[in-house]
């Protein structure tokens, strides 16, 4: 069986063309690590950038990469015209049996459902709703993104749902859908809680800082419990440049309790979960947040909004905390008995952890989607 799989190369947003290999995203990566795991799949990654990059013929086994230069021109402003062509010409060649789109919001979706092969698309978030609850101007990148994410789920031969929120979002556009969680990088099983019981203890909050994920109703809902407890609050994200970036920023400053950390990468967020006493996902808007699989798999104890796809996740007091966004002492109830109660803390994390092996490890995703890929194969009419 083989299998085109389009997605980012994180060379190319992040303009890094020097790196000697490619990076994705961690759902991805971890998918990929999942798929090379299964003798009998050969896999054709294909990403876009806008120059030359050195890059390996294979990353695994069975697993081949293709990297395509397109011009400036072929991108957003010609609505990916030019990845669409240079993506379906190398398709043509592969000539797979099924072609999977990762993500709507770039080129990938466009060039599965263009490519003239059996294809189908993973929605990894849900662009629609992030361009309302951010209320996203027109044209503005959201804003596109939602627009190309409608045109694409009923022209896709059915969707990856990565959680039941974006089975309902998807509800009378695509055609067929599955219901399969993301995978979580192997490396985090591995991770071994171990917090500095000589410092305070310290919360982590992973996530780009906009309006959506709610950091900035988060931090003032704790301003009570720092008056009454000695701990830490670690928010890591790229820099953010907006008005809502400048109020958090303000809020990080004011606050000796909280702490700006920058952008993590995979390797840095397991030292961090390492010594972290719990998770923190304040969010209004979420899919299958990566970072909630990443510390279940790390035996971290969560506390996340019960919104979006985090109740296929998390099961209040069973293995995490679930909080209401619209009600902010619901937080602060949260972290106190995280902090407070460390038997609840430990259980709730060991709990976590023995489900995450159990769904999100990367062969388990991989052995269903190579369910899934067959069945596309069928109804195509492939042997």
């Amino acid at each position: 069986m083989r299998i085109v799989l389009l997605t980012t190369d994180n060379r190319e947003p992040l303009k890094d063309y020097r790196r000697p290999v490619p990076e994705f995203h961690s759902a991805v990566a971890a998918l990929l690590d999942g798929l090379a795991q299964i003798p009998e799949i050969e896999v054709h990654v294909v990403s876009c950038l806008r120059q030359p990059v050195i890059s390996p013929e294979k990353i695994a086994t069975n697993i081949f990469f293709h990297s395509l230069v397109v011009p400036k021109i072929g991108w957003m402003q010609t609505l990916f015209q030019g990845c669409i062509r240079a993506t379906r010409k190398k398709i043509r060649e592969l000539r797979p049996d099924v072609v999977h789109g990762q993500g709507t919001e770039r080129d990938c979706a466009l060039a599965a459902v263009f490519s003239g092969f059996p294809n189908l698309l993973t929605l990894h978030g849900n662009l629609r709703a992030v361009a309302r609850i951010n209320q996203s101007p027109p044209f503005s990148y959201n804003w596109l993104a939602a627009r190309l994410e409608g045109f694409v789920l009923p022209r896709t031969d059915g969707v990856v749902c990565i959680s039941s929120h974006t089975e309902r979002a998807v509800a009378g556009l695509a055609r067929r859908t599955w219901r399969v969680p993301n995978a979580v990088d192997a490396g985090f099983f591995d991770v071994q809680p171990a917090p500095d019981l000589s410092a305070p203890p310290f919360g982590l909050c992973v996530g780009t800082v906009v309006r959506h994920k709610n950091q900035n109703d988060f931090i003032r809902a704790l301003d009570p419990l720092a008056q009454e407890r000695n701990f830490k609050m670690r928010f890591a994200s790229e820099p953010s440049k907006d008005a809502y970036g400048a109020e958090f920023y303000r809020l990080v400053q004011e606050r000796p309790w909280c702490e700006h950390i920058g952008y993590l990468n995979r390797d840095q967020l397991k030292a961090r979960l390492t010594a972290a006493a719990f998770l923190a996902l304040p969010t209004r808007e979420d899919n299958c947040p990566m970072v909630v699989l990443e510390a279940m798999a790390a035996g971290v104890p969560v506390l996340a909004s019960a919104i979006g796809g985090v109740p296929d996740l998390i099961q209040h007091e069973v293995n995490g905390l679930l909080c209401d966004p619209d009600r902010p002492e619901t937080f602060r109830a949260g972290v106190a008995r995280l902090l407070d109660d460390r038997a609840l803390a430990h259980r709730l994390a060991a709990t976590a952890r023995t489900q995450a092996q159990q769904r999100f490890h990367p062969l388990v995703v991989a052995q269903r989607h190579l369910e899934i890929y067959r069945e596309i194969m069928g109804k195509s009419g492939k042997p």
